[in-house]
């Protein structure tokens, strides 16, 4: 990116950066999630850094964000509330404890660390120990005067506890800042509380905390339980609080609220090994959290180091991996699925979301493309949660050069040419009707294959494209054919190898009938649905002779599903390949039913990795058991089983639903 270029980058960022701020702070309306906002001002102060000449007085990055809404008066910060500058991997923290050795060479590494709340920031100042203000962030310079509003959180005292080991502060001017918060649970109740009354739901619980201080009526207020959690403790004679460690100490002593995972840490490897417990732990806090913040611990080093902009360069916020960020869409490609249909996909300039680095996401088909507008060449928002594939939310239009290019589908496949199709002029999807299309083919391999279908070892992409590529198959039956003396002379196998993988593949010609029925690849059939058909019909011959009003009697088993299971019996195609299969001594057993449905209609979801079984084990033992596995958390699901590690969207949803969490060893005690 040249000068030019990055000035008008930088232009547009600062644009739609500052339209979300104004929303968000001022307006509480969120425009994009928190984590993609975040993305577009990291990539901003990484532009001005590259380009400091382009920096300018009103950039986002030089002030804190926020005005002061009208019914509100105005006060004055006597220290200004500053914000941090976001780092988001150790090596911008390397990065940054160097930038302070290079200014304080004698610095022996001593840092305090906290979670960085997700709330409303406010000051309050306490006068000969008695409350008497109460003042939002606002712009860092000048907040509003929220002390009505204060007075009715419980957790803020209106006077400070006298106590005697530190009277000092019990005397003249005490400023105490900390973070207004709505813990999960009480979002939840709120929520809850407002479905029963039709009203529309609140969007997540730090809005709603600060929309609710900034209310006129403080007896909403009141109504809502918000919290008070203190980080800072300010003195006219800074050298009453020498630490923040200390201040810790003192804000406890005086009767507020702190978080109690604080720490004071001697070095960067500290600092990450202290960020890592708690991106896995901090599901488990009353609050939400999106990092940490990490102070230099000794007070007059952080004052003597200033502030650089709108930061000072004493302390950092250490941001965990976003599920949403920004990038760039590189192209547009079409992928040919195993049931031929003809997905668009995004190839995306890479960007790390939880975790790991996305250069793809789906598009979904030629109707969400226009509906959603994304064009080449777009800047967009990128979404990835749990094992969700990467979605593209939306494009941020403000950023448009001109250059982007409109997507077109094509008329043919890409892989063989033949020309795409709509089963039905309704259809949302094309398809590719060639059942010889190398595309459709390993894909189709690859599912059957699958651990959630026949779980066949040693199969995967590059071998099965090896196999197909060499002649030997040319759809799932033929794998049953295979022979190890065929497969011995192919690039990728030597005796051993292809010995393991004609084992493997024999190992499973006699399948359970749920994961035979998956394994198919029937289009509208997912694992649960193959399970429920299994249950149901109890042998494949009786589901392929099954009848529309026959499949209807299937719980959860509707119109689209019932024509997709009798339109794939129905193909010549699929019926030679099932007598194949039954050449081969393929065949799957019939359903027996089991002597004990303990958990029958309970439904579970797991998050995180289980110790003493795979995930996949532990759904069939569920699902042995008369139990439902579901991928997702929802408002039937039952339980929610924490293994190692859980995802905090799974845990998330958890919360918001009230839906009863398990250890593994309550689960192995439920089935076993």
């Amino acid at each position: 990116m040249n000068h030019a270029q990055a000035k008008d980058r930088i232009a547009k960022l600062k644009e739609l950066i500052n339209d979300y701020r104004y929303h968000y702070h001022v307006l509480n309306e969120s425009l994009m999630s928190d984590a993609a906002a975040d993305s577009l001002k990291h990539e901003l102060a990484q532009l001005e850094e590259a380009y400091p000449d382009l920096i300018t007085q009103d950039s986002p990055t030089q002030r804190v964000a926020g005005a002061v809404l009208p019914g509100f008066k105005e006060v004055a910060h006597r220290t200004r509330m500053l914000s941090l500058n976001d780092v988001f991997s150790k090596e911008e923290v390397e990065a940054w404890f160097k930038r302070i050795i290079k200014a304080e060479p004698d610095f022996k590494p001593d840092f305090f660390a906290d979670i960085k709340m997700d709330g409303l920031a406010c000051a309050l100042v306490y006068v000969d120990g008695l409350l008497q203000s109460g003042v939002t962030r606002g712009d860092g310079f000048v907040g509003e005067d929220v002390t009505a509003n204060i007075r009715t959180i419980e957790a803020i005292p209106l006077s400070l506890r006298r106590q005697a080991k530190y009277p000092t502060f019990l005397s003249g001017r005490t400023e105490v800042r900390g973070e207004i918060v709505m813990y999960k649970a009480d979002f939840a109740r709120l929520n809850e509380e407002r479905t029963q009354s039709g009203l529309p739901l609140f969007a997540n619980p730090r809005n709603t905390a600060a929309g609710t201080i900034r209310q006129l009526d403080s007896a909403l207020v009141r109504a809502r339980r918000l919290h008070f959690r203190a980080y800072d403790l300010l003195r006219e004679d800074s050298l009453d609080v020498p630490t923040n460690e200390f201040a810790y100490q003192v804000l406890a002593e005086l009767g507020f609220s702190v978080n109690h995972q604080a720490k004071r840490l001697s070095s960067v490897k500290q600092i990450m090994d202290f960020a890592a417990e708690w991106e896995h732990k901090r599901q488990k806090l009353e609050f939400n959290t999106d990092g940490l913040v990490v102070k230099l611990n000794d007070r007059s080093l952080f004052e003597r180091l200033g502030i650089a902009g709108k930061a000072p360069k004493g302390a950092i916020a250490y941001k965990y991996a976003a599920e949403q960020a920004t990038t760039t869409v590189k192209d547009i490609f079409i992928s040919i699925g195993r049931t031929g249909v003809a997905t668009p996909v995004a190839v995306l300039a890479p960007v790390v979301i939880a975790g790991s680095t996305v250069q793809m996401a789906t598009l979904h088909n030629e109707s969400e493309i226009k509906r959603k507008d994304i064009r080449i060449n777009d800047s967009v928002i990128v979404h990835k949660a749990g094992d969700i594939i990467p979605e593209i939310i939306e494009p941020l239009i403000k950023l448009r050069t001109g250059k982007e290019i409109e997507f077109q589908m094509p008329s043919h496949c890409p892989i063989c040419k033949t020309a795409l199709v709509k089963q039905k002029a309704a259809d949302a999807a094309w398809r590719c009707p060639n059942r010889s299309c190398a595309s459709r083919a390993w894909k189709q391999i690859q599912h059957f294959a699958s651990k959630e279908a026949m779980d066949i070892e040693g199969l995967g992409e590059k071998n099965t494209i090896a196999l197909l590529d060499a002649g030997l198959i040319k759809d799932t039956a033929d794998l049953y054919s295979l022979k190890k003396e065929q497969i011995m002379g192919l690039e990728r196998f030597a005796v051993v190898s292809a010995r393991k993988l004609v084992e493997a593949i024999n190992a499973k010609k006699d399948p359970t009938l749920p994961r035979f029925i998956y394994g198919l690849g029937i289009r509208q059939i997912g694992v649960q649905t193959a399970i429920d058909l299994a249950t149901h019909f109890k042998n494949l011959e009786a589901l392929m002779n099954a009848t529309g009003d026959e499949l209807d009697q299937v719980e959860g088993v509707g119109g689209v599903v019932s024509e997709a299971v009798i339109e794939y019996f129905a193909e010549p195609y699929n019926r030679r390949l099932l007598e194949k299969f039954k050449r081969l001594g393929v065949w799957p057993k019939p359903v027996i039913q089991t002597a004990t449905n303990k958990l029958s209609g309970k439904s579970f979801v797991i998050s995180g990795t289980l110790k003493a079984m795979s995930r996949e084990e532990a759904a069939d033992k569920i699902r042995s058991l008369g139990g439902k596995f579901q991928s997702a958390v929802a408002k039937d699901t039952n339980y929610l089983v924490l293994g190692e590690n859980p995802g905090g969207s799974k845990l998330d949803q958890a919360t918001k639903l009230n839906t009863p969490t398990l250890t593994e060893d309550e689960l192995l005690h439920l089935i076993d």
